[in-house]
């Protein structure tokens, strides 16, 4: 049986929505457990959740931010961290120091606004060119190491959703554990916690008068966002392996190392 949703994630006092994403079954087996890790952003982690993420001896950390973002926002890592922090430079989103999904906002007011703005965002996403390139360097290194890694965004929900999704595509999971598994942001740690940081965020970039149901939308996810993610790179290259192929450089080659270091 794969992981219980449950026991995927490790609770943590300054890290939202840090969980495990392997497990699930796969093509030839079941992805290891222990390897593929995902979280929200690192900067207000306390000595305890450092501690906990040292344990679990992740050597390679793929940051999806932009570097206004990583300026902004430092992440904090254990003193004993020796691994690999790897990102493509520039920005992922359109406006410096904001996570994507804060970029779409501007005209929101309510629930239904924030569900077309993050459709709209999320049709972009496998395109962003500094994105794009970090995506690249995650799957040459997934290919490449077999030590445990950890994939993270601002609240590891958008960027690292949509790259979390299409490394269960690539390895065969099942479209429903795929789904599963991008849902489970919305109950991850301390979802509430979550919310109310990412609102106030929000809230001081683009005001007040935006309704508390839209502010929730935008800060979790909903399975038509990732649906219309793939749609969109299905009608842009035939399908996602060949998207994968041409864009993120993952070659049968690669593929096949991928599936190496990852299904047992």
């Amino acid at each position: 049986m794969s992981i219980q949703q449950e026991s995927r994630v490790i609770a943590m006092a300054g890290i939202h929505n840090f969980r495990d994403y392997g497990g699930y079954a796969a093509r030839g087996g079941r992805l290891r457990a222990g390897r593929l890790w995902r979280s929200g952003q690192h900067s207000e982690a306390t000595p305890e959740d450092l501690d906990k993420v040292h344990a679990l001896r992740i050597a390679t950390v793929i940051d999806l931010r932009g570097d206004s973002e990583r300026a902004g926002n430092r992440c904090l890592r254990h003193p004993e961290f020796d691994g690999e922090v790897l990102f493509h430079p520039g920005e992922t989103a359109s406006a410096a120091g904001r996570a994507v999904h804060e970029e779409m906002v501007r005209d929101v007011r309510t629930a239904d606004d924030a569900r077309q703005a993050m459709l709209n965002l999320y049709e972009t996403l496998p395109f962003r060119p500094v994105l794009v390139g970090t995506y690249r360097l995650y799957m040459q290194a997934l290919a490449e190491r077999e030590s445990p890694s950890l994939l993270h965004c601002l609240a590891g929900k958008d960027r690292t959703g949509v790259a979390a999704a299409l490394v269960h595509h690539l390895l065969g999971v099942h479209q429903d554990d795929i789904v599963a598994d991008y849902l489970l942001t919305n109950t991850a740690g301390n979802a509430e916690a979550r919310i109310e940081a990412g609102a106030r965020h929000v809230r001081e970039g683009f005001g007040i008068s935006m309704d508390d149901a839209a502010v929730r939308v935008l800060m979790g996810v909903e399975a038509p966002f990732l649906e219309r993610a793939f749609a969109t790179v299905r009608e842009r290259h035939g399908s996602v392996e060949a998207y994968a192929r041409d864009v993120l450089g993952v070659t049968p080659q690669v593929l096949a190392a991928m599936e190496a270091n990852l299904v047992e």
